[in-house]
């Protein structure tokens, strides 16, 4: 059996701990390579994680290894450009969310791939979870009737990572919003199937991580916080739906952290994680459908199912034509945001 060769762009803790590992698993794959701007950082990688060769110039690595798989695991901003590159020498591409730091920069990745017959993925890994499996199926078949609210929540109470590059907005590109509420906007739109955006409206405020400087996550530099740590919006959907989001850093909430999607539909209710379907009946609550937890294994999911694209099959990945939406309502919501106005798509 001819091996398919991965190369991973960035010595990160992701790569470390999700990419490399799952790749792994598969006989079907030969890690090959990392690269990392930094020598010291990418050998040391190289060496924990026992793959064979590492390079800091990422010319010198296509050249050299021509990979067939590329996992791209850098900063936000760096994130085009990498995508670009490795499509451009006709590898396959899992990319880490968000897209990209533009929406201009999310179309023109799309664009690359189908140009170079190459797949383009994102780690939208939340899709991946049974519990959004399931809710979909239930959607689709009408258990729900007419979703016309959707509500999205990906809130952290003091939850600003101490380390990398959160807080810093030309590296990442915002704040919760790009970094952990994109996921469970994925999910949602997901489960909606990704239906037309027609108004965009948000408010976005940095009243606490610029304040404080310790929480959840580690301890921070309150001086360069340069990122949201809350926002809130309505996304206007087509036929008169309506999605609300919120999604925080640091925001005064009850929980530590609070990631879920709730759907109002005109038969039933339901939540994602874990997926509950409910429903009121003579003025009592009813579960129709419940399941005991959320499914964890959502990583391995979202990457085996790329991994099975590249191999030929059949099978749903977070590709580049809804990242470059989900791009252009990120966008969107900044632009909102920043302006104090709606924004028409």
């Amino acid at each position: 059996m001819v091996k398919k060769k991965v190369a991973v762009i960035g010595g990160g803790n992701v790569a470390e701990k999700v990419h490399v590992p799952y790749y792994r698993t598969r006989e079907e794959l030969e890690l090959v390579a990392v690269v990392s701007p930094n020598t010291e950082r990418a050998k040391s990688f190289a060496e924990r994680t026992n793959i064979p060769r590492f390079y800091s110039d990422a010319k010198e690595m296509y050249e050299t290894e021509k990979p067939d798989i590329v996992s791209v695991c850098t900063p936000n901003r760096f994130h085009y450009e990498h995508v670009i590159y490795a499509l451009e020498h006709g590898c396959d591409v899992l990319c880490e969310k968000p897209p990209a730091t533009s929406a201009k920069q999310a179309k023109e990745m799309k664009e690359t791939a189908e140009k170079n017959h190459c797949l383009l993925a994102y780690n939208l890994h939340h899709r991946f979870a049974e519990d959004v499996q399931i809710i979909k199926e239930k959607a689709s078949d009408g258990l729900l009737g007419d979703i016309y609210v959707t509500k999205v929540q990906a809130l952290r109470r003091c939850g600003i990572p101490g380390w990398g590059h959160f807080i810093n907005k030309d590296m990442q590109g915002g704040g919760p919003l790009i970094d952990i509420g994109i996921h469970m906007l994925d999910a949602a739109l997901y489960v909606l199937e990704y239906p037309k955006v027609q108004i965009v409206t948000a408010k976005m405020y940095q009243k606490i991580g610029s304040k404080k400087n310790e929480g959840t996550l580690g301890n921070w530099d309150p001086s360069q916080f340069k990122v949201e740590d809350s926002l809130f919006g309505f996304i206007e959907l087509e036929g008169g739906r309506l999605l609300q989001l919120e999604t925080s850093f640091a925001l005064n909430i009850k929980e530590t952290s609070l990631m879920n999607v709730e759907f109002y539909g005109d038969q039933a209710g339901a939540t994602l994680f874990p997926a509950h379907i409910y429903t009121d009946q003579k003025g009592e609550f009813y579960s129709i459908l419940e399941k005991e937890s959320a499914d964890s294994d959502r990583s391995q999911k979202s990457l085996a199912a790329f991994v099975d694209k590249c191999l030929g099959k059949d099978v749903m990945v977070a590709d580049g034509t809804q990242g470059y939406l989900i791009q252009q309502i990120i966008e969107a919501l900044y632009q909102s945001a920043e302006k104090g106005e709606s924004v028409t798509l």
